[in-house]
């Protein structure tokens, strides 16, 4: 474990570390050790235990049920949830009614968060494309007004927990975009309330075969004239990308918190691994190759985690710090492959195996480089607010943009 972070960790954030860390040991690793894999799936009796431990609500108001905290808390209970399992660290993100308190008025958060906190109302994000990923502002998918309803036509891609999700929050176009500088207007979102376990009417969803981030599915979409109720569009139309790119700052926050668990549950194995496993009558961890290995392993760790704990207080102090964000959530994901891949290393052969978690901590740290917004966004991001906005990126972008318009018909088209 971590020293408790003078001038951030409160007598009551250290509890709320060390009840999630209990409650991790308990319920969620033996779970991720029997049932990660391409098959498994987090049990719906997990889900249960964790809304009673109040973690679908931790950063909803408490008038709605939740417990009123803020980033800090949230990302403490993510990173100890991911020392076990990163997907169940990750389907905190599917409630805390982000979205929703954003957009709704008061009657209708009072008939959903109460939901949400219960664990009764999670969520899928349907944002990237086939075609779209870190450029999230060129999605195609359309969204038409017709009567009371929107009718939403268009592909999906990389759409988690999709089947198993009560709503999907689907982003399509409303309008047409009208310069480079603004390619994000035009883009709404939707509120698509289902059954779990089925898909609405007019969506049909295909697996992504995953190497990782087992638990809950990940898929592609197709949808063909599905219609959502006028009253869901959630937020302003056009306006959704910029609501998005406000809550940014907590999601790569979440996402280094995420890094930072997997890479502490390898680094105890590995303590305990070195320990135990003996070559030439002593044990490993009796060599300082290894001996060197740990402490630089324990070191990143500690400093990526220190570095979160600035960036969360910066978040829930109101403060903008989309710089900060961005280099806690590339140092800390960097850190966690090179950490958990340090870890593998040191149990050899047993490392390549299903035998240990290792392998699982490699594979799901590999993934957070990527979502979220890619190592290279963050180091784009960084770069910017040091050096101002790149002229040979911009005119690469207007370019691009304007092969854009052409390629779907939208030029000397307006929102």
């Amino acid at each position: 474990m971590s020293n408790d972070g003078k001038g951030y960790m409160t007598e009551e954030r250290i509890m709320i570390r060390d009840a999630a860390r209990a409650f991790t040991m308990k319920e969620v690793l033996p779970v991720a050790n029997k049932l990660d894999g391409p098959d498994g799936e987090i049990p719906m009796e997990l889900r249960r235990k964790m809304a009673e431990m109040g973690y679908f609500g931790i950063m909803l108001p408490e008038e709605y049920g939740g417990l009123g905290m803020g980033a800090f808390e949230y990302c403490l209970v993510a990173e100890q949830l991911a020392r076990g399992w990163m997907s169940v660290a990750s389907i905190l993100a599917r409630a805390q009614g982000g979205w929703l308190m954003k957009t709704m008025d008061e009657a209708r958060l009072k008939q959903y968060m109460p939901r949400v906190v219960a664990g009764e109302f999670l969520n899928a994000s349907a944002l990237s494309e086939p075609d779209t990923g870190s450029d999230l502002a060129s999605i195609s998918c359309r969204a038409v007004l017709e009567g009371d309803e929107w009718v939403l036509t268009g592909n999906k891609y990389w759409c988690t927990f999709a089947d198993g999700a009560d709503y999907l929050a689907v982003f399509a176009r409303t309008g047409h975009p009208s310069s480079a500088s603004k390619r994000w207007e035009g883009i709404s979102c939707f509120m698509i309330e289902k059954e779990r376990g089925s898909f609405p009417k007019g969506m049909t969803g295909n697996k992504i075969p995953k190497i990782g981030y087992f638990g809950w599915n990940t898929f592609e979409l197709a949808l063909d004239g599905v219609r959502v109720p006028k009253e869901n569009l959630l937020g302003e139309p056009g306006k959704a990308f910029l609501v998005m790119a406000k809550g940014l700052e907590v999601a790569r926050a979440h996402t280094a918190a995420r890094g930072i668990g997997l890479a502490q549950g390898a680094l105890e194995d590995s303590i305990e691994y070195a320990t135990q496993r003996k070559q030439f009558g002593l044990p490993i961890a009796e060599y300082q190759s290894l001996r060197f290995k740990i402490a630089t392993m324990a070191t990143e760790i500690e400093a990526a985690r220190q570095l979160l704990y600035y960036v969360c207080n910066e978040i829930d102090s109101g403060r903008r710090c989309d710089k900060e964000a961005s280099m806690v959530k590339y140092f800390a994901t960097e850190m966690a492959e090179r950490v958990t891949s340090e870890a593998l290393q040191i149990f050899g052969g047993a490392g390549y195996t299903k035998l240990f978690p290792i392998e699982r901590y490699w594979r799901d740290a590999r993934l957070t480089k990527i979502f979220e917004g890619t190592s290279e966004i963050q180091q784009r991001i960084i770069a910017t607010n040091l050096l101002g906005k790149s002229e040979v990126e911009g005119m690469i972008a207007e370019r691009a943009f304007q092969k854009y318009q052409e390629a779907k018909g939208l030029k000397g088209e307006h929102a």
